[in-house]
């Protein structure tokens, strides 16, 4: 896939296109020194990173219009910025991107700056981050469902929502959240693969 082809996809500005070429490049010099993706995903990077972070885009904007407001979006594992940074170069809303490791932070920090990626960056483990009241929470290539919404429930705001991209045991994931939670759940196709799923939580949270 190319970055016109992406566009097809996913309506995105010629500018967030040559911002995304930028984040490629810088991800294609860091990718050998620490480990952000497997080296066999970088020959298709445009469908298996930025196009499966870019699908969450319609989502956030369906959930939250533009006349509501900027929505405070939180991921949860940043790792190489996926969904995340993305999202934060599309201009999905205000974005906080938590990441543990300090070298992945680093190169969070650099693409940043590199990109003028509006971004406050949390280099601390999920579970020391102070509540950020936020309206969506992101993960991708993380932990199971059940220990993801653990996580994300300290950052939750009352109607905040759940974007987790899931492989192919999605549907036995949600089968182990409460019942409650199942309802509020589902399962959405993944625009970058076939066998992927996007798991949506909805509120309301207490």
């Amino acid at each position: 896939m190319t970055s016109a082809e992406l566009a097809e996809r996913i309506p995105v500005s010629r500018e967030t296109r040559e911002r995304l070429e930028i984040y490629a490049a810088s991800l294609q010099r860091w990718a050998p020194a620490i480990n952000l993706v497997a080296r066999s995903s970088l020959v298709d990077l445009w469908r298996r990173h930025f196009l499966d972070s870019l699908q969450l885009l319609p989502l956030i904007r369906a959930a939250f219009p533009r006349t509501g407001g900027v929505p405070r979006i939180v991921d949860l594992g940043s790792g190489a910025g996926f969904p995340g940074l993305v999202l934060a170069i599309a201009g999905a809303g205000e974005v906080h991107l938590v990441e543990a490791d300090r070298k992945k932070a680093t190169f969070l920090r650099e693409v940043a700056r590199q990109t003028g990626a509006a971004v406050t960056l949390h280099n601390e483990r999920i579970e020391t981050l102070p509540p950020l009241a936020a309206d969506v929470v992101t993960a991708r290539a993380l932990a199971s469902a059940e220990q993801l919404l653990a996580w994300a429930g300290p950052q939750l705001s009352t109607h905040a929502i759940c974007l987790f991209h899931k492989g192919r045991g999605a549907q036995a994931e949600l089968t182990r959240l409460p019942l409650a939670v199942q309802d509020r759940s589902e399962l959405l196709p993944s625009l970058s693969d076939p066998e992927a799923r996007i798991l949506r939580i909805r509120g309301p949270w207490t």
